[in-house]
């Protein structure tokens, strides 16, 4: 596949496993230079150091706390030149409206939700000047209004609506604003939340087979080239 996109610069957040991480590798196939983000700065640095060895694009780590406005701005300031955002970091905690109390939804969205909206907001000119892409990984929970993920839900719920508002905006400035809802994928912290709230059949649903009612099995990154 070739995207066009070699040659490009790619800030990847939440990049040392899971989504992210796969995101970060099929871009580096592409040619892409990276800047990888997350809190883990020892699995980043690992995890950089495969992606160099595989692919042999340059790529830089910055371990950030995104939750943080003052990240948000540091890392603006260290980084120039982006054509590529993906925001990806965040991960709420699955729970009921009873269950899930004020500190844990707030800390969740700070992260997420927020985390979002303040890294575009302080890498919004430099992504004008390349008139480049804001690519938002949110999840399918928010068209779904799942009650037992009401956290989730309502925060993919508004990250669609912020991708929807922003996209109107950023056009003028020659700039894309893409939402992407990944179905079902095999992570650590699906594979986390299943077990936290357990379901009928969820360790079928952990290997992807089919179980009542059916679920799609879930995507797997593929082993390196």
């Amino acid at each position: 596949m070739d995207l066009s996109i070699r040659g490009k610069v790619a800030l990847v957040t939440g990049a040392s496993q899971g989504i992210g991480l796969e995101t970060a590798r099929v871009l580096a196939g592409e040619g892409c230079a990276l800047i990888l983000v997350s809190r883990d700065k020892g699995r980043l640095e690992t995890e950089a150091a495969n992606i160099r060895r595989h692919y042999e694009v340059p790529v830089r780590v910055e371990a950030a706390d995104l939750s943080s406005a003052a990240e948000h701005t540091r890392l603006s300031a260290n980084v120039d030149g982006i054509d590529i955002l993906v925001n990806n970091a965040g991960a709420i905690p699955p729970g009921t409206l009873q269950e899930i109390d004020d500190q844990q939804w707030r800390d969740a969205w700070d992260l997420k939700v927020f985390g979002y909206i303040g890294l575009t907001r302080a890498l919004y000119t430099n992504l004008a000047k390349s008139k480049g892409v804001i690519i938002n990984i949110i999840g399918v929970a928010g068209e779904l209004y799942r009650p037992d993920y009401i956290a989730g839900s309502t925060g993919n719920a508004a990250l669609m609506a912020f991708t929807r508002a922003l996209g109107k905006a950023a056009s003028s400035d020659g700039m894309r604003v893409i939402g992407i809802n990944p179905g079902p994928v095999s992570t650590s912290r699906n594979e986390m939340m299943l077990k936290a709230k357990p379901r009928p059949n969820w360790a079928t649903r952990i290997a992807g087979r089919n179980s009542t009612p059916p679920c799609p099995t879930p995507a797997r990154p593929p082993p390196w080239k």
